[in-house]
């Protein structure tokens, strides 16, 4: 009994150890670096915030140059080879999938560079 008491509680302090080492960090590059709208932490923690923000002032009150913009944040983040955010590599998508966090932005708008139409496109 204490040999299985010992097994599982190596187990369980194992356990968040061999999680984190088969989920890699994503490696992001910035194709156009600069100084972004805030600083690092708070992009990672509070953008989908900002976008939302823009969204309903957008739609809803027909405020529009916002600070936080999906077309600015694909103008420095879109791949260089590729023009978009999306794809292996691609700048949202990987976060998004390291995060397990589901990616719609692009329901609605294109997540390629120099392209601002809102065409449906998915990913």
């Amino acid at each position: 009994m204490k040999r299985l008491l010992v097994g599982l509680a190596a187990a369980l302090l194992l356990t968040p150890l061999l999680a984190a080492a088969g989920t890699p960090m994503p490696q992001l590059k910035i194709e156009n670096p600069g100084s972004c709208i805030a600083p690092v932490p708070e992009m990672r923690r509070n953008h989908m915030e900002m976008l939302k923000h823009t969204r309903d002032r957008t739609m809803r009150q027909g405020i529009r140059g916002e600070k936080a913009s999906l077309n600015e944040c694909i103008n420095c983040h879109a791949s260089k080879t590729t023009g978009s955010v999306l794809g292996p590599g691609g700048f949202c998508q990987e976060c998004h999938t390291y995060a397990a966090v589901k990616l719609d932005c692009w329901d609605c708008h294109q997540p390629k560079a120099g392209n601002p139409q809102a065409v449906g496109v998915k990913p």
